[in-house]
């Protein structure tokens, strides 16, 4: 079949790959913050109890090669490339290694499905400013949000089906996302009811109704929230959750990854080594459901996606609006590519 894109490049955090990556990563990850090298030694811990590595680099291996088998079967043999935030290869490299091939016009694929300025615009304003730092000539079109799609529900379904089914009793279940400040989330999404926390409030509904659940067996918490202590993010945590819950007399619980497409380390730390931590200390029955990964469902629909994409119709205001998902901060927005038109560096 026809595609009229050259490559397609999976727009990432990044993460370390040995431990002296760690401290490096951790720096640019805070860019800008002010927190010191202490600090950061302290978080890194977390790395080390995988050894020094983030499981985001070998996740995101693993769904470049299903999405490339997935669009050769559709008739699409184009290169998939990585380019990061935060680590390497850092997206200005990406896209100079992109332009020397010869590439001219590039689909971005941001690894985030929901709207927000940490899932998606933050990601715009990297693909702008590594066009206005390497000068290439590359036309990037940016694929929108797919949360709310069938293939993403229909893996969560069969993830939170398989971990009732390993679950003890009748167990409470929490679907978890990454938290984000009050104030991003209103400023999120294309507009009106379209906030981060609304988009997910629709996903958990329709992943719990298409898996059998009443709507009193589940409900949605939060992790990984991080930040000055004074300004108000999405609650409850699901640390606090999971100790309530027990108070209340739950005895088991399964925690849905939904906020995430794979295994991120907000995943295998927060969930599988924190919460689960959380959860034997309150003598809760714990059971982590799987995130998306590279489920046939949605691989197929991501496949599907940038099969039918043409120049011009990723865009436009309803994805990618000119105020659409801004961070919320006081301050003009940053630069941002990829919105009402296809950015295009020069």
């Amino acid at each position: 079949m026809s595609f009229d894109y050259d490559a397609i490049c999976v727009v990432s955090y990044g993460g370390p790959r040995v431990p002296e990556d760690v401290l490096p990563f951790m720096r640019n990850a805070t860019r800008g913050r002010g927190i010191p090298d202490e600090r950061l030694l302290e978080v890194s811990k977390h790395y080390d109890l995988f050894g020094g590595a983030s499981p985001i680099n070998e996740r995101n291996a693993e769904l470049m090669e299903a999405l490339g088998a997935a669009l050769r079967e559709r008739g699409i043999d184009v290169p998939i490339v990585i380019g990061n935030r935060n680590w390497t290869p850092f997206l200005p490299d990406t896209f100079t290694d992109l332009a020397a091939s010869g590439a001219r016009r590039v689909l971005a694929l941001a690894t985030a499905g929901y709207a927000s300025y940490s899932g998606c615009r933050q990601y715009r304003e990297d693909i702008a400013a590594a066009l206005d730092a390497t000068a290439v000539e590359l036309q990037i079109d940016k694929v929108g949000a797919f949360a709310e799609t069938e293939g993403f529900i229909a893996a969560n379904v069969d993830a939170l089906r398989d971990a009732l089914a390993r679950a003890e009793g009748t167990p409470r279940v929490v679907f978890v996302t990454h938290s984000i400040p009050l104030a991003m989330d209103a400023a999120s999404g294309p507009g009106g009811d379209n906030t981060y926390s609304t988009q997910h409030a629709r996903v958990a509904a329709a992943i719990a109704a298409q898996a059998g659940l009443d709507d009193d067996r589940w409900e949605i918490a939060y992790c990984s929230r991080s930040g000055a202590p004074h300004i108000p993010w999405l609650e409850p945590d699901v640390n606090d959750r999971l100790e309530e819950l027990a108070e209340q007399g739950i005895s088991s619980v399964v925690t849905v990854p939904f906020g995430f497409i794979n295994d991120h380390m907000e995943v295998v730390y927060d969930l599988d080594t924190q919460a689960s931590q959380t959860a034997a200390e309150q003598g809760l029955s714990y059971v982590r459901a799987a995130t998306a990964g590279t489920h046939p469902a949605f691989i197929a629909m991501l496949a599907d996606k940038i099969a039918d994409l043409r120049p011009g119709e990723v865009g436009g205001r309803r994805t990618c609006g000119a105020n659409c998902c801004l961070s919320g901060r006081p301050g003009d927005a940053k630069p941002a590519a990829c919105g009402t038109e296809s950015a295009t560096g020069s």
